[in-house]
């Protein structure tokens, strides 16, 4: 196979797309080049398919190499390890608008890899990929009814930006990823400054403008050199079996459907779907292992479609929820703050059966998240953690490191509560709130918002406003002309719904957006009804959470770390350091009396390099003994002052004296007084306080001193008269 080189002038920028020469034993793959940002994009698709399985194992990696950025990884092993948060997150923003797109029916496994080989930081690698990912899946024979693209809207000074550089962004009051097709949109990832409904719906429309133009040059390549869609093996299901089925079913899984409680209700669902199989496990045991394991499967599906359409049937015909609420209706609000007395702030937020606790710790700012990455972002001083035990379900199953769900959630709740957080010059301390769900029928994400803003004004963290979060979801009809809009939607409706339309903000407007599709897009009349009912819903929440807790606190709690903030001349911050960090270390352990500056009552400095120091301690005491060494260190000496000192060492060729902590100087042998001196000794021991004066540096910038200039004139007299 011959290369092919197709190129797009793409508001200005170039994209250029290579095929044929790089990873030719993949289905699809095609190298991107946007700028001098450089992506491979692969997909490959297994020979088999697992006709039994419930799900579709689709696979999408975005793999972060270091040597793109010109780095080399840190920590012994010096290779790339797990996925960082950001590539996991990158990998999910790819996912989301490229798994609506294949057959639901469709059960071969798929693995679209995307190697992130050089990086212009101004030409973003992830938007890269996605497109990568959906010409690779398009060209090849997977069946995939794209393409797909997204791309990056910003606003600066009034005025949209596709895909701004990290400059413009950040200058902007968006930072909106909108993914879709030539005809709709179906993905949407947002942070913005309390941006408008109506504002965030011109993004919108905006991104999709340019979304459509890089579908139609993937069209334009797939008509040239895409391949014929390969055919698949499927369950083949009756009319017969399904008619069958649903006689059985069907009415019970409709009074099954209507109870309002969560448990109840999946106890009861569950029961009917057990008494269906296992009819048809008994009456067909004669079939062996295989044939009796398709039958039960194709059961089991024409259940599920069954479930499907009574729920939408309840839903859009007569606009009625399963738990009898009405479509923009909240499930019941509470809250409560200073539920856990040793920690610096938190609060717990529920929302009908989902319940979230959220913990506020604060540190100092030199406790930030370090960041090994390929993004230009070294460290965070806000941090969002959310976890989601298997017991907030009530069920059993995998306990280890976050995965994909977890990452992403808390990167949600992280990006609307990053919107009102104060600067480090506002307020310098670094901030983690930790999100434990505890209990879940939807919107836990959202909920995570709820307490963790709860949580930061507990701690009094000075928010710039209170925000709250709302799940919103769409039901269509089968022929997807009719559709509801659901507000504050629970697990259910989730699942069997059509979107998963979350929306974070204030009073004033959108702090956050997300947004995810199971249909191949929706319209912008949905999405403005979808932004107007989310916002009346909002208001309610922040009604509600501001009877608890109307405004941050005007104190952190007293067991959270004071703050003391002073300047020191910036040259004097490596004295205040000292020699292999000598010196703050015997400055924290002397003003905190510990042995380890590990230890959990040790003061925490930070110096930035602008001369700026900022204390951390809960006893006031030890701040300021902290200041007072920090200051004596980072005081400037005045030539031709004279101080007193305390002599510190001996030589023969003088005697060192300290003026105070961290500064010394050397008194020659021949300042220290009028008469020629054989040794210092005769005239100083260690210990002594003697006046000294300041007369300048040496080649060197050590301080030197005299003591003859410095000795009193009677003293001077009286020397001389001896000396006669």
């Amino acid at each position: 196979m011959s290369k092919k080189v197709f190129e797009l002038d793409f508001r200005g920028r170039k994209l250029v797309i290579e095929q044929g020469e790089y990873a030719k034993q993949a289905d699809g793959a095609v190298l991107v080049r946007y700028g001098d940002t450089v992506i491979l994009s692969t997909a490959v698709v297994s020979d088999n398919a697992n006709i039994l399985s419930d799900f579709f194992p689709l696979m999408v990696l975005y793999q972060e190499k270091l040597y793109s950025v010109g780095k080399i990884p840190g920590g012994f092993i010096k290779r790339e390890g797990r996925p960082t948060d950001a590539a996991t997150l990158a990998a999910r923003m790819i996912d989301r608008p490229m798994r609506p797109m294949f057959p639901e029916d469709f059960r071969n496994e798929v693995q679209v890899v995307n190697t992130v080989l050089s990086v212009d930081t101004d030409n973003s690698p992830e938007l890269a990929a996605m497109f990568g990912s959906s010409l690779a899946t398009s060209i090849s024979q997977i069946p995939f009814d794209g393409p797909i693209a997204g791309v990056k809207v910003g606003r600066v000074n009034g005025e949209f930006i596709i895909n701004p550089t990290p400059d413009e962004l950040e200058k902007s009051d968006i930072d909106l990823t909108v993914a879709g097709t030539t005809e709709a949109i179906n993905m949407v990832e947002a942070g913005s400054k309390e941006v408008s409904e109506e504002d965030m719906l011109e993004a919108l429309m905006f991104g999709h403008e340019a979304v459509k133009e890089l579908c139609e040059f993937q069209k334009t390549i797939i008509k040239e050199i895409g391949l014929p869609k390969m055919e698949y093996e499927k369950l083949d299901i009756t009319d017969e079996l399904r008619e069958e089925v649903k006689s059985l079913a069907a009415d019970k899984l409709d009074s099954a459907m209507r109870i309002k409680e969560k448990l109840a209700k999946y106890e009861a669902i569950d029961n009917v779907k057990k008494e269906v199989v296992s009819k048809y496990e008994e009456e067909n045991s004669d079939l062996d292992k295989d044939e009796l394991n398709i039958l039960l499967t194709k059961v089991k599906l024409v259940l599920e479609s069954i479930e499907y359409d009574i729920f939408r049937s309840i839903t859009v015909n007569e606009k009625t929820r399963a738990d009898g609420r009405a479509m923009n209706e909240i499930r019941p609000l509470s809250g409560e703050i200073d539920i856990l007395p040793r920690t610096h702030g938190s609060a717990v937020f529920t929302r009908g059966e989902t319940q979230a606790l959220a913990v506020t710790t604060l540190g100092a700012l030199n406790e930030y998240q370090a960041l090994d990455g390929i993004s230009l972002e070294a460290e965070k001083h806000f941090m969002l953690h959310y976890n989601f035990p298997q017991f907030s379900v009530g069920e059993t199953g995998r306990y280890g490191a976050p995965g994909r769900r977890e990452i992403g959630h808390g990167a949600l709740g992280e990006r609307c509560l990053k919107q009102v957080m104060p600067s480090e010059e506002e307020f310098p301390y670094t901030v983690r709130v930790v999100s434990e769900i505890l209990e879940s029928n939807g919107s836990s994400s959202q909920a995570t918002i709820c307490a963790g803003c709860m949580s930061l004004m507990a701690a009094g963290v000075p928010l710039k406003a209170p925000v709250a979060g709302i799940a919103m979801g769409l039901i269509t009809s089968k022929d997807e002309k009719d559709y509801t809009i659901l507000t504050d939607i629970q697990g259910m409706e989730d699942h069997l719904g059509d979107m998963d339309f979350k929306v974070g903000g204030t009073r004033k407007g959108i702090c956050s957006l997300q947004m995810d599709i199971k249909i191949k897009g929706i319209t912008k009349q949905i999405l403005k009804e979808a932004l107007a009912q989310a916002k009346e819903a909002r208001m309610k929440i922040l009604d509600m959470m501001e009877g608890i807790i109307a405004e941050p606190r005007k104190e952190v709690s007293k067991y959270a770390p004071k703050t003391e903030i002073f300047k020191i001349n910036p040259d004097k911050i490596k004295d205040v350091i000292g020699k292999g960090g000598d010196m703050i270390t015997k400055i924290i352990l002397e003003a905190s009396h510990v042995n380890s500056v590990n230890d959990v009552n040790a003061v925490k400095v930070d110096l930035a390099d602008d001369g700026t120091v900022t204390i951390y301690h809960m006893d006031k005491d030890i701040i300021d003994k902290t200041r007072e060494m920090i200051e004596n260190v980072a005081r400037e000496v005045e030539i031709g002052k004279i101080y007193t000192g305390k002599v510190v060492d001996i030589h023969d060729f003088g005697c060192f004296v300290r003026l105070w902590e961290g500064c010394e100087g050397l008194v020659h042998v021949s300042q220290l007084a009028n008469e020629r001196v054989e040794k210092p000794s005769d005239v100083v021991s260690v210990g002594d306080e003697i006046l000294v004066k300041a007369t300048g540096y040496d080649k060197k910038s050590k301080l030197n001193l005299s003591r003859k200039e410095a000795l009193p004139k009677q003293e001077v007299k009286e020397e001389n008269k001896n000396s006669d």
